[in-house]
């Protein structure tokens, strides 16, 4: 596979760091004092422009610059950003991802919009308080008279240019603070055939005569300081000649800057009296990045790898290959009385098992990564709908296979849109009802068996049973005033074209949602199921499994044909009696006192040829629903490859894809969602031909 596109790797790049952006912008307008917001925002900013600049997005890198300009006043603690500056930096945010992903859609107009109201915003209340702590700043001069400004040497990680970071731009920036004096240090240039294009040779010996503190100074280094050595002390007055006399010495006498630019260096490292701070600053700031710095820096390049998803994919089809084959190589060894191949079959059935977990690992991904994305949703919702919301996650180490991740996402933002406009109440009847004015949306993940539970939850009102039976009777879904408990009630809500909105909005009222929500999380072998408390809010939680590529069944043989159920559905598994042979028009199980509706297999499959005398009965479940499945033989457990169907196939719902077998043939595998509600349409014709 030829190596990626360098842009696509910066583009890749850049998705991460946008997401931090994003997070930080976020966070920062829940708590808009923490510094360290600040700061990790203008990080990722900063390098975005830089490696923008790097690799020719020169638009990206010209608008992210005046948008650290705008926002700097932020960054000096001038003024504190309130909900309107944040939104508008979000704003600011989606252009630069536009720039980089499509620049096509873009246009300047809407980038110098944007730049316009983040340069109103942070300039509004430009002649209050922070216009005070200046003038009142003087005063503290006197303490610090005897300082006249910095010495710095600086020197800067050769790699340093490939990073998109410019020395020459922060030493600009080190001159906006004040007069400098810079001599460049080119003892460390090596030949022109030895010089390496990309790397950074120079150091820099800085004075500056500015009397700022150390922490303007770190500011300027902010974004590379674990990529330099900086040694930092202190002028004395008698070392900080005013421009002035400098500018007349420069012109009585010419030859004196070539005698006093190394004298400084000189006095400093023979004078007594700085000699020992100089020591102590220099073995503190340069141990710094010798030590932890370089460290974190290995410790990333050893802990991750950037790997291409169709790498992980193609691996994974090798890897269920394998699984196949050594399924055929154990049938084959069973066979046999050869005891060596027996015991050449056992090891390979470790390996490939050990192998296959190792693979399913890597494709596993946190789920916080797909959480993290749904906190603008929210807070564009909120704003756009005067709700107060209040977002809320946990479980976010909870790991998924990234192909699930995938196809949850656009499920999770239909039920977050719907408790958001559907849920929350409005300001008014919140305070009617003594609620407090925020509303809270809770997004879970925790693991359960072999499976991922994944819980949206508001603090609404909850579901109108009576308004959502009206809307079905409405519809002729149901005859009027037939026998419904609320869970079946509350299930019309995933009907296609379903709705119990009172108006058509941007947001909903179409009925196109819900349904959609149920078809995708079925299509990845899941369930959906809902739970609502009148007045204090509704719960959705999603059962799915961990993968979708490999997953453990239970091999049942109907008539002359096997099939697979997947075993995380499996509850249990009993042998149906004489006694529910002869009532075979009930189709009910007496399992411990509870009954549980069952189907015949052999009926479904249409199989031919009289039953076995001895029918098992493997006991299913979706959510709270229980069915019973009744077979001939239960064979075993087996890892299963799942194989999609081909399109001809779509229309066969109760199977959701295939699997081969040891001996080579193909067995179809059971989609327990349809099973399930495929027994629950038999229970209700029963009730009617019962009721008629």
């Amino acid at each position: 596979m030829s190596a990626m596109d360098p842009t696509e790797v910066f583009r890749q790049e850049a998705s991460e760091l946008f997401e931090v952006l994003e997070g930080a912008l976020l966070d920062l307008g829940q708590r808009p004092d923490d510094r360290e917001l600040v700061d990790s925002a203008f990080r990722a900013l900063h390098t975005i422009k830089g490696s923008g600049a790097m690799f020719g997005f020169d638009k990206v890198a010209s608008f992210t610059h005046e948008f650290e300009t705008a926002f700097d006043r932020v960054r000096k603690g001038e003024i504190k950003p309130t909900q309107e500056l944040i939104s508008v930096a979000l704003a600011a945010k989606d252009y630069i991802r536009a720039l980089i992903e499509d620049p096509q859609s873009t246009d300047d107009v809407i980038g110098e919009a944007i730049l316009d109201d983040l340069k109103r915003f942070v300039s509004f209340d430009q002649p209050s308080a922070p216009v005070a702590e200046i003038t009142e700043a003087p005063p503290l001069a006197p303490a610090e008279s005897k300082q006249a400004g910095w010495h710095l040497y600086l020197e800067f990680e050769s790699h340093i240019l490939r990073n998109g970071s410019n020395p020459l731009d922060l030493l600009e920036d080190l001159c906006k603070l004040g007069p400098c004096f810079v001599v460049p240090i080119t003892d460390g240039i090596p030949f022109l055939d030895e010089m390496e294009p990309e790397d950074c040779y120079l150091k820099w010996d800085v004075k500056l005569h500015a009397a700022c503190d150390k922490d303007a100074i770190d500011d300027v280094f902010m974004f590379v300081q674990d990529e330099m050595k900086l040694t930092l002390s202190p002028l004395e007055v008698v070392e900080a000649p005013a421009p002035a006399p400098l500018f007349n010495l420069l012109d009585e006498e010419p030859p004196a800057p070539t005698v006093e630019m190394p004298a400084p260096v000189v006095e400093v490292a023979a004078a007594p009296a700085v000699e020992q701070p100089i020591a102590k600053t220099e073995q503190k700031l340069e141990s710094k990045p010798d030590t932890k710095p370089e460290t974190k820096r290995e410790e990333r390049g050893i802990a991750t790898v950037r790997v291409q998803a169709e790498r992980l994919d193609e691996l994974m089809d090798r890897v269920g290959e394998l699984v196949i084959a050594q399924a055929r190589l154990t049938q084959l060894a069973s066979s046999g009385s050869d005891l060596s191949i027996k015991m050449i079959a056992e090891e390979i059935e470790r390996l490939a098992s050990s192998l296959r977990d190792t693979t399913m690992g890597a494709r596993m991904v946190p789920i916080g990564s797909l959480f993290g994305r749904f906190r603008r949703l929210v807070h564009d919702l909120s704003r756009d709908l005067s709700k107060p919301v209040e977002f809320v996650t946990s479980g976010e180490d909870t790991e998924l296979d990234k192909t699930m991740i995938e196809c949850l996402a656009d499920p999770l933002v239909h039920l977050i849109r719907n408790a958001i406009d559907h849920g929350i109440e409005d300001n008014a009847t919140r305070a009617a009802n003594g609620k407090a004015e925020q509303g809270r949306i809770e997004l879970a993940a925790v693991h359960s068996g072999a499976q991922v539970l994944v819980t949206v939850k508001d603090n609404g009102g909850g579901l109108n049973t009576a308004r959502i039976r009206a809307k079905a009777e409405e519809q002729g879904l149901i005859a009027a005033g037939a026998v419904l408990t609320d869970h079946e009630i509350h299930q019309f809500l995933f009907h296609p074209g379903f709705s119990t909105a009172q108006t058509i909005s941007a947001l909903s009222g179409r009925g196109v949602g819900m349904d959609v929500v149920k078809r995708t999380i079925e299509n990845m072998r899941g369930s959906i199921d809902l739970s609502t408390r009148p007045g204090q809010g509704t719960t959705v939680t999603l059962r799915l499994p961990l993968t979708l590529a490999i997953i453990e069944g239970l091999l049942i043989r109907v008539g002359e044909g096997r099939y697979i159920i997947p075993l995380s559905a499996v509850e249990e598994c009993v042998e149906l009696t004489a006694d529910d042979e002869r009532s075979r028009g009930r189709n009910f199980l007496n399992v411990r006192g509870g009954l549980v509706p069952f189907l015949r297999l052999r009926e479904i499959m249409s199989s031919s040829g009289s039953p076995d005398r001895h029918q098992k009965t493997i006991i299913i479940s979706t959510g709270e629903t229980r069915v019973g499945l009744v077979a001939d033989q239960i064979i075993g457990n087996h890892q299963t490859v799942i194989k999609s169907l081909s399109k001809l196939h779509s229309d066969v719902t109760i199977f959701s894809g295939a699997t081969i077998l040891g001996d080579g043939t193909a067995a179809l595998i059971l989609d327990v969602a349809q099973l399930v509600a495929l027994a629950q349409s038999k229970i209700e014709k029963q009730h009617i031909n019962e009721a008629a």
